[in-house]
């Protein structure tokens, strides 16, 4: 459980004391590669922090067609925050892209935290603008942002997952089909820039 515990020192400057409380307000997970968290029409239950592994969010529209929203690897949480807080069935999918090790965190985790320690609700916040501010960005990217530029941010946020999931699965969250992608890698590589 070192991630989780170095995320809340470091990430949410906790105190010892605060961190070893924690660990009865989460319950850990082994998920094999291909194993659900969340389907679509559940209700989320929990926000889960990735001790090792990687997961995805989806949904899948009408046609049939997967889209990703976000990669989860170690020391990130994923959950359908809708579902989660307001009780809504979820049009997400949470699936394990690998073999993984989660910690559900219960619905109300941040909210004992912050009772028993109201110090570290500034660090909440923070961390909660921060997570709305990235989503912005990445909603306005979709619709603003060419391929490489997308591409590129995608290498930027994630450094390490080319090497760990499908090209249908980056193109899928990039909003552009497996073979775009592949015409934006060709394109890089001509300039020189190594993307694996």
């Amino acid at each position: 459980m070192q991630n989780i515990e170095s995320y809340l020192s470091e990430i949410l400057e906790l105190p010892q004391e605060a961190v070893n409380l924690c660990s009865s307000h989460y319950l850990r997970k082994i998920v094999a590669k291909n194993e659900f968290l969340l389907r679509e029409g559940e209700v989320c239950k929990g926000t889960y922090f990735v001790e090792k592994g990687l997961l995805r969010m989806y949904s899948i529209d009408k046609n049939g067609k997967e889209h990703i929203i976000q990669f989860a690897p170690e020391k990130w949480l994923i959950s359908d925050r809708s579902s989660l807080h307001f009780n809504e069935k979820s049009q997400y999918f949470i699936e394990a892209v690998e073999d993984s090790e989660v910690l559900e965190l219960r619905n109300d985790f941040f909210s004992n935290i912050n009772a028993a320690f109201p110090n570290t609700i500034e660090n909440n916040d923070l961390l909660l603008q921060k997570h709305i501010r990235s989503l912005q960005n990445r909603v306005n990217s979709l619709l603003a942002d060419t391929a490489e530029e997308r591409y590129m941010s995608f290498i930027k946020m994630y450094p390490d997952i080319l090497q760990r999931v499908p090209q249908w699965m980056v193109a899928s969250y990039l909003g552009i089909t497996p073979e775009s992608l592949s015409r934006v890698r060709k394109e890089l590589a001509k300039k020189n820039f190594q993307t694996s």
